[in-house]
């Protein structure tokens, strides 16, 4: 059998990467061929709704074909998606093109989630998902620094030695991922496991499935539809249900207006309040300074959590994932030109975003306790999509009716939103805590 290291680290980082291009390298992408902020933030937000509703088609990755035929296949569509992405760009019709590869891309993407997670399941015994889990994490991680750092990074220097040549420099960038992409493929369909469990369902009936030999695998469709009936009905029935569901859809409002038009604001002309950065400057600071600030502000409230329990730590986690939003008032405000500013404001804000971040993660584990574990934190995934989108399809239109200082007050203001739902939880102090021996 073929070690975990030959595919753990390159199938989670081919699960990262098409997701950072349909929510971060578009944005980019699409302001620097001329669209406005509140035709990018309202188109791309829509890109969410793959993820939103992703727990109503995962029964059925489990049963037509296999998790690793899923895998293989999604990511050979995800590199089509790439090339196509590619091809339109210089075209005439390229927002129509452009937009009609992301939604291919973000569908392939959303089931290639269910199916990797799925596979990594299935494919290591419970000791190495345990060990490799802050593996698949890291690569994760390193997927969206390549994503919104080293290709945007790329996309810019392209441009410096084509003379500006916005639309041929960034179609040349994602042809490059298209190929990267089905070498990923390539290498997967050799060194991905044939797990025992993972088997094709060769019978899948209509009806109960009553009369099939027990030599035959078979699932039924029936049964499928009403799991997910189940399902739906017992999230709805849990205690807090509607705490629950208003702290995932409103616990992010502030982050939900600010992800995208941050990014835009960092390469805004001056002239329009923004900060005038270059893709190679951008993808710095928002691709690698920001990821990094992220990343530890996740691992500091991993360990916190795991001391002391989430209660104990809920409320700093809270003033964490809302006040450092300031460091945006300040920098519409100020628009310094100073390069390491900009840095350092952007990882004080990750670093408290990947911190508070972590109060939100736990919660929906928290909230999905109980029988239908699985399925009830798909669904609380599919709110955490949401919260995400549905500030989003607006955002852009607020910031250009008032400007970037308006706007980033107005995000300080919804802040108290966050302090709002929060403070109508009630968690277990002992939930997070680590186990005394």
């Amino acid at each position: 059998m073929k070690s975990p290291w030959s595919w753990i680290p390159s199938l989670y980082f081919a699960e990262g990467l098409p997701y950072v291009a349909v929510m971060t390298i578009s944005l980019i992408l699409y302001k620097q061929l001329g669209l406005s902020n509140a035709d990018i933030t309202f188109y791309t937000s829509w890109l969410y709704l793959p993820w939103v509703i992703k727990p109503l088609w995962s029964p059925f990755i489990d049963i037509v074909k296999t998790k690793r035929w899923w895998i293989t296949a999604m990511q050979l569509l995800i590199g089509a998606a790439f090339g196509g992405i590619a091809f339109t760009i210089p075209s005439s019709f390229w927002l129509q093109g452009t937009l009609c590869f992301f939604w291919l891309m973000a569908f392939a993407s959303a089931t290639h989630d269910i199916a990797a997670d799925g596979f990594y399941m299935l494919g290591l015994d419970q000791h190495d998902q345990a060990w490799f889990v802050g593996i698949r994490s890291t690569f994760y991680r390193f997927a969206t620094i390549f994503g919104q750092g080293v290709l945007v990074m790329i996309a810019g220097n392209l441009q410096v030695v084509f003379r500006n040549s916005i639309a041929f420099s960034w179609s040349l960038m994602f042809y490059g991922v298209a190929g990267l992409f089905i070498a990923l493929w390539l290498w997967h369909s050799y060194v991905l496991p044939h797990p025992s469990e993972d088997e094709e369902n060769t019978h899948i009936e209509e009806g109960n499935g009553e009369g099939v030999s027990n030599e035959v695998k078979t699932v039924s469709s029936n049964s499928v539809y009403q799991d997910l009936l189940s399902t739906i009905k017992t999230f709805f029935q849990k205690e807090q249900v509607i705490a629950g569901i208003l702290f995932m859809l409103f616990y992010r409002m502030p982050e939900g207006l600010l992800a995208k038009v941050s990014s835009l604001f960092l390469i805004d002309n001056v002239h329009n309040g923004g900060l005038g950065l270059s893709p190679q400057e951008y993808g710095l600071v928002q691709g690698t300074v920001g990821v990094i600030g992220l990343t530890l502000g996740g691992i500091l409230g991993g360990m916190c959590a795991g001391k002391d329990g989430l209660k104990k730590w809920l409320w700093p986690m809270v003033c964490a994932i809302t006040l450092p939003d300031l460091v945006y008032v300040y920098l519409a405000y100020d628009l310094p030109s100073t390069f390491l500013i900009v840095n350092i404001c952007v990882f004080i804000e990750q670093f408290g975003y990947g911190f508070g971040f972590t109060a939100y993660m736990l919660y929906l584990i928290y909230y999905s306790r109980g029988n239908y574990k699985t399925s009830h934190y798909a669904l609380c995934t599919a709110f955490m999509a949401l919260s995400m989108m549905i500030p989003g399809l607006f955002a852009g239109a607020l910031q250009e009716a008032v400007g970037y200082q308006t706007f980033f007050l107005i995000v300080i203001a919804f802040c108290t939103v966050t302090f709002a739902v929060t403070s109508l939880l009630k968690i277990d102090p002992s939930f997070g805590k680590k186990e005394k021996e």
